[in-house]
């Protein structure tokens, strides 16, 4: 073997040691390290790369938009040929990259209950849409890890007892001690199964159609990497590890964020960095902030986490006018090493995460902003806490009617308000991610709701592609109001070097009703004060107290004032955000 290939091998060979140090193997680690490394594509030397640690694979000019296969239809086409035509005529010079979410036939929760890793659903197109959108725009492709569902031809084998997947499930007694094991839902873990081989009860994480995977048994293993390889094929730059906290049980444990997880996930990037450095890990962990922060490693795991805690309190700061708990989870957020970034977003498929919110807001602040939450209309799900108490998992809601007013109720600043969270999250340290319907100001679809009897689904809404057009070309409307103001902030984040995902930030010390932090250029070469009033009431503040270099000049790059006396008061009207900047590139 070559160099490359041999230390390849040892890497390989050191994380299936620590994975597999409690379980008997049916193969030696040598031999199952080899087979993963084929596994992955990388039988010929000349294809394998030696990859370099601590690079940065992405920069200010990154923006991905999130959005379902068929968030947008037309009735003529294909609905991943009709996002194609709509990133073409509406976002062409502002979003980058495009998470898809999952795309491949599914039984339930809207393709996270996987039937099929290896096609593309035909509702939605095929494997040439895929790479067709590929052509233009980085791909985010979710690997669901966690689970698949049990009208898998995987599963159905492990029924039969024979065939692949026989052997892919994890199983537990229901005479076993679970009462440590964390759980996002409320239904029963353990779903009672008649197979061939008698009863068995396996295990689900999260519904009874998502059935979990047994990591233990290696041949798993080499399936994902497998299905990891045929997505690279096809276009993906981004994995997103869906669910992946909950991946290796172990009984009498919590189930969750556990030693052999990590190593996994390690492991898949050692070989995703051998195929193409430039691909890149984002974990999905919707957990506490501080067991969020580990999936980083040592700059060896996750290239991305997802910034969970960053909706809760942006949404809890806009509505209480009060900045307080923002400012002190920010000053304790660790700079990102170069090689890992954060993966910012203020609104998903989902909804918004409450147990990142766990330690950093009080249950006072979090019933408040339930309550509030529910008055605009929004939904909520729950789970079960480790002692069988009902607690909020997540708030159901789509932003934009989530931030029609504060804890006093709807006003006049809806639109203002929903710009001001993104102007502040576009700014951010990271990567941003902007879900389609933010993008749109899609308000809540109870319609689904109802037909679907999902609380999720209420910010899921499906646009047919003509009405929608209608709406985006009409400047009354408030799609068009939305797209063209987030649009405009897109194009002159991505001018500026003090916005790349790894540059310098602190927080900005203005006391409770302006949000502000301080970016500077990787070069050093740039300034940015990014000040936001959070408030439903004008707010000044001298500039002196920023700490303006009077011998610079200043602009506003959302408003282009420039700024010619460092020692006057600057007042911003509610909402408003200002980007001042020493460099204008413009």
């Amino acid at each position: 073997m070559t160099t490359t290939r041999n230390h390849l091998h040892d890497k390989v060979l050191h994380h299936l040691h620590s994975i597999y140090a409690d379980v008997e193997l049916d193969m030696s680690a040598e031999s199952l390290a080899t087979d993963l490394i084929n596994a992955i594509g990388l039988t010929d030397d000349s294809e394998m790369v030696a990859p370099q640690a601590h690079c940065n694979y992405w920069n200010e000019e990154d923006i991905v938009m999130i959005t379902y296969g068929d968030s947008i239809t037309d009735g003529h086409e294909r609905p991943l040929f009709t996002l194609n035509r709509f990133l073409q005529t509406y976002c062409k010079n502002t979003v980058n990259k495009v998470h898809i979410l999952p795309f491949f036939p599914y039984s339930s929760d809207d393709g996270f209950s996987v039937i099929d890793y290896s096609s593309v659903n035909e509702s939605l197109g095929d494997w040439e849409d895929i790479t067709r959108l590929a052509e233009d725009y980085g791909l985010m492709f979710d690997l669901v890890v966690n689970h698949c569902s049990s009208r898998s031809a995987w599963f159905e084998n492990f029924i039969r007892g024979e065939g692949p997947g026989s052997d892919f499930f994890f199983t537990a007694s229901p005479d076993d001690d679970l009462s440590m094991v964390t759980r996002p839902r409320v239904s029963p873990l353990l779903r009672e199964t008649q197979t061939e081989n008698g009863t068995k009860y396996v295990w689900c994480t999260f519904s009874h159609d998502q059935v979990d995977f047994d990591f233990r048994n290696p041949k798993v293993l080499r399936a994902f990497i497998e299905i990891i390889r045929l997505y690279i094929d096809n276009g993906a730059r981004i994995f997103r590890l869906d669910a992946v906290a909950f991946l290796w049980k172990i009984v009498g444990t919590s189930c969750i964020n556990l030693d052999q997880t990590h190593e996994v996930i390690r492991l898949m990037r050692t070989l995703i960095e051998h195929v193409d450095p430039n691909i890149i890990i984002i974990t999905e962990t919707n957990i506490p902030n501080r067991e969020n922060l580990t999936y980083f490693g040592n700059a060896n795991e996750a290239h991305a986490v997802y910034n969970f805690s960053l909706p809760p309190l942006l949404v809890n700061t806009l509505v209480t006018g009060d900045c307080r708990y923002l400012k002190s989870w920010m000053m304790s957020m660790p700079p990102a090493q170069n090689g890992t970034t954060y993966f910012n977003f203020i609104a998903s498929h989902d909804g918004i995460g409450l147990r990142p919110a766990e330690g950093l807001l009080d249950d006072e602040e979090i019933s408040t902003l339930v309550h509030t939450m529910q008055g605009f209309g929004g939904k909520v799900s729950w789970r079960a806490s480790a002692h069988g108490q009902q607690k909020p998992y997540e708030i159901n809601i789509a932003l934009f009617d989530a931030l029609q007013g504060t804890t006093a109720g709807p006003d006049r600043y809806q639109v203002d308000r929903f710009i001001c969270a993104h102007t502040i999250m576009l700014g951010m340290e990271g990567i941003p991610g902007i879900y389609v319907h933010s993008l749109l100001g899609t308000s809540n679809d109870y319609e689904k709701v109802a037909n679907t009897g999902q609380n999720r689904a209420i910010n899921r809404h499906r646009w047919d592609f003509s009405e929608l057009a209608a709406q985006l070309d009409s400047p009354h409307s408030q799609h068009h109001k939305v797209l063209t103001r987030l649009s405009q902030l897109i194009r002159i984040r991505k001018a500026q070097p003090a916005f790349h995902p790894n540059a310098t930030q602190f927080t900005l010390q203005l006391g409770n009703q302006l949000f502000g932090y301080w970016r500077q250029s990787l070069d050093r070469r740039q300034s940015l004060f990014c000040i936001s009033n959070i408030s439903d009431q004008e707010q000044s503040i001298l500039l002196s107290d920023i700490n303006l270099i009077g011998t610079d000049t200043w602009i506003d790059l959302i408003t282009r004032d420039e700024i010619h006396n460092t020692n006057e008061f600057l007042t911003l009207k509610p909402y408003q955000t200002v980007w001042i900047s020493n460099q204008d590139p413009v």
